[in-house]
C-alpha cells in the first residue's frame, strides 16, 4: 500500500516536471499514477473486506462529510483527524480520498489528451519546425 501511495505521489511529480518537454511522457505519468492509486484504493477496500469491517457507500453522510472537508480553505492533516481514530473510518477517509484524486486525475489526462491531440508536443512541434528548416535551407540553396 505504501509503495501504490508513493508510486501514485511521484508519478504525478515526474508527470508535472516532464510537461514542459514530453506532452506523450506526461500523460503516461499520471496515467501510472492513476493506476497506483487505484491499485491504492483496491488495497483499502480488500483491508476493509478482510477486516469485516463497513465500507461507506458514496452517497452515505460520512462519505459526503469527508469529501466536503476538500473545500476548506486551509486543509491540513487536522482537519481529517477525527476520521483517522478508528481502522474503519480510516480507511473509509482514505477511499474517499483516493476518489477525489482519481476525479481529478481523470479529469487532467482528459485535458492533456485533448491539448496534444490538438496541439501535439514537444516532440512534434519540433520536427515540423526542423523539417521547415529543411525545405528553407533547399528554397534558399537552390535559388
Amino acid at each position: 500500500m505504501t509503495q501504490a501511495a508513493r508510486s501514485g505521489r511521484q508519478n504525478i511529480a515526474e508527470g508535472s516536471q516532464a510537461s514542459g518537454t514530453s506532452k506523450k511522457t506526461e500523460i503516461k505519468l499520471v496515467g501510472v499514477a492513476r493506476a497506483s492509486l487505484e491499485e491504492l484504493l483496491a488495497d483499502f477496500e480488500d483491508y476493509l473486506r478482510q477486516n469485516r469491517l463497513k465500507i461507506w457507500p458514496k452517497d452515505s453522510h460520512l462519505a459526503q462529510a469527508v469529501r466536503a472537508l476538500a473545500y476548506k480553505s486551509n486543509r491540513s492533516y487536522s482537519t481529517y483527524a477525527s476520521y483517522l481514530r478508528s481502522p474503519e473510518s480510516f480507511a473509509n477517509c482514505l477511499i474517499c480520498l483516493i476518489h477525489q484524486a482519481n476525479y481529478l486525475l481523470d479529469k487532467q489526462l482528459a485535458s492533456l489528451q485533448e491539448s496534444f491531440i490538438e496541439q501535439g508536443g514537444f516532440t512534434e512541434n519540433l520536427f515540423k519546425k526542423r523539417l521547415q528548416r529543411l525545405s528553407e535551407n533547399k528554397s534558399y540553396k537552390s535559388n
